[in-house]
């Protein structure tokens, strides 16, 4: 089959999202800069700051990412927790009413037994713990306030097990807290540093983005396959969304942020990976040369692997790039961000 153009991609539905910072925003890539710098040295470091920005935002929102997949873990845990304690409570009731029927039956019959006089008077914890007390019992009842102190330890172990998972959730609550001020901080400061410039500048980057949307609807991806059908499902579906907008912290099916991107759709194509860019980094199979790389292949990028990405063939990576761009088709050389390695999912 031969080499084939990208036909260009329209989406009115999504360009209302981008506000008018983001818009103020949008072309602020390294290739831009080198490609179209602004007249005043000043202005150029104005962007510079602006990029560094950027890349910080996305580096945190990578974090913020990893700190809500724990979040939601735990926030799992200590429901299934609750809920199984919840189960276990319902069992010790029915032991209890029935242990108290017992004790009624022997009250009516002129006399209670001692050893259910105290498990009804007192801590059965501390007073199954007096071997001597349950000698004093029938085997049936024996068994049965057995039963009763095991099930209550266990449900003494699952609220203590569900304590500790709500004060580990409190801790990644706050961290996610603390994640989000760093990247709103970040992006009002690069807003700020935006507003410094003059509306014809403003416009020229602007430009320069809409340049850079157009280029990807023209991009050239050669016809090579996929490694694997779920590679080639995973790329379709997130050849589906270019165009969208990039937020952070969004993961599908309208917005998305790079790592976000890329495990919506492999879920696409029936397939979890991990939420984050780091994370993703380590699972399937290392592929170290970007000439070994297939359509559908993950790419990580930048030292700390903070960004990833499909490798889309001929060279290129379709990917959520940064705050104010869309999901789009860029030249891996001059993407601005170092190649690690590829993933590869069968």
């Amino acid at each position: 089959m031969a080499s084939h153009r990208r036909p260009k991609q329209s989406s009115p539905r999504y360009t209302g999202v981008l506000t008018v910072t983001a818009a103020a925003a949008v072309a602020l890539s390294t290739q831009v800069a080198s490609a179209d710098p602004l007249p005043d040295p000043n202005k150029k470091g104005v962007k510079a700051q602006v990029d560094r920005l950027y890349e910080e935002a996305t580096q945190a929102t990578e974090k913020y990412n990893g700190a809500k997949e724990k979040a939601d873990a735990l926030k799992e845990q200590v429901e299934t927790l609750q809920d199984t304690a919840a189960r276990k409570q319902g069992e010790l009731n029915e032991l209890r009413d029935k242990i108290g029927t017992v004790a009624a039956g022997q009250y009516r019959s002129g006399g209670l037994d001692p050893a259910l006089q105290l498990f009804l008077s007192q801590d059965p914890d501390t007073y199954l713990e007096k071997a001597t007390a349950l000698d004093r019992a029938g085997d049936r009842q024996a068994a049965v306030l057995q039963q009763f102190l095991s099930e209550q330890r266990v449900l003494q172990q699952q609220r203590r097990e569900a304590s500790g998972k709500l004060r580990d959730l409190d801790s990644v609550q706050k961290e996610l807290g603390k994640r989000k001020t760093e990247i709103q901080g970040k992006l009002r400061e690069a807003q700020r540093l935006l507003n410094t410039l003059s509306a014809k500048e403003r416009a020229r980057i602007a430009e320069a983005e809409d340049r850079a949307n157009r280029a990807s609807a023209r991009v050239e991806l050669g016809n090579e396959a996929s490694a694997s059908g779920r590679a080639a499902a995973a790329f379709a579906a997130a050849k589906s969304r270019v165009g969208m907008p990039y937020v952070w912290g969004a993961s599908g099916p309208t917005s998305f942020d790079c790592s976000g991107l890329t495990s919506w759709a492999f879920r696409q194509a029936g397939v979890t990976i991990p939420r984050t860019s780091q994370a993703q980094a380590g699972v399937g199979t290392r592929i170290n040369s970007l000439s070994a790389l297939k359509p559908g292949d993950l790419i990580i990028m930048r030292s700390d692997l903070s960004h990833v990405g499909f490798y889309a063939g001929n060279g290129q990576i379709l990917h959520a790039p940064k705050p104010g761009a869309q999901v789009r088709y860029e030249s891996i050389a001059r993407s601005g961000m170092p190649f690690m390695w590829g993933v590869r999912i069968g």
